[in-house]
């Protein structure tokens, strides 16, 4: 069996107690710059931990919004969405610049991952923003999205995105928060849909179909309660399977 090489991606500078114990186990970092957390001082130290441990960084921007932890939908002015999502970037933007260090990637965070998988005109709209980074950082963005589609046709660097932790619905969207089937926590249930997404390019749904899917990149959310055992997991099974990250 050949080798195959994933990325694995996780969500960080996001406050949680056991950040720095994941870096080991991760390929790549999204950080969170300033919408739904982050300060300079947070960007600062999560760009540390990267550096460290030889991780990939990325930026991590999603809706202003801090009290709602950017999971929830905001209609905003374009002109005011444009000028966050810019801020945001300037802000991790800076500290990159202090250190030396370029810019890998771009995911989008909670709310506004989602709405950029459907909303064509909230698409355009972000990738107005990010312009200047089309030839510079890969946008993670999830197989048959909108913002994929838009990327693409516009020629930004995308890699696709899936995710090792949480569930899926028939038109591969991610199964709402607010059901208890939201998060796959165990760790062997995370091993085997991760597994199956990488060597069949197939994602058990939440109703049990199969459904095809392609994904350069998987992500394991930092603050599932299980992130670190399911790394730690998952680390040391893929290789049996000839999975490796990179």
């Amino acid at each position: 069996m050949n080798k195959k090489y994933i990325d694995i991606n996780c969500d960080v500078g996001e406050g949680i107690p056991v950040e720095e114990s994941l870096f080991p186990y991760i390929s790549s970092c999204n950080i969170a710059c300033g919408g739904h957390y982050g300060t300079a001082d947070s960007i600062k130290k999560t760009v540390d931990l990267a550096i460290k441990n030889d991780v990939k960084i990325g930026a991590h921007p999603s809706y202003p919004d801090k009290n709602n932890f950017g999971r929830v939908s905001i209609n905003m002015p374009k002109d005011t969405f444009i000028k966050s999502i810019q801020e945001q970037m300037h802000n991790i933007d800076t500290v990159l610049g202090q250190k030396e260090k370029k810019l890998h990637h771009i995911k989008a965070h909670g709310a506004l991952y989602n709405d950029l998988a459907t909303d064509v005109a909230l698409a355009k709209s972000f990738l107005g923003a990010l312009g200047c980074y089309k030839d510079k950082a890969y946008l993670y963005a999830p197989y048959g999205s909108v913002i994929a589609v838009e990327a693409i046709k516009n020629g930004f660097l995308v890699q696709y995105e899936a995710f090792a932790d949480r569930n899926y619905n028939s038109d591969l969207s991610l199964v709402s928060r607010k059901l208890e089937e939201a998060i796959i926590k165990e760790p062997k249930a995370v091993l085997m849909h991760l597994k199956r997404m990488c060597l069949e390019g197939k994602v058990a749904t939440i109703s049990g179909i199969l459904v095809n899917i392609k994904a350069n990149t998987y992500c394991v959310h930092g603050d599932t309660s299980s992130a670190l055992d399911i790394l730690e997991y998952i680390s040391t099974e893929l290789p049996t399977f000839n999975i490796y990250t990179k």
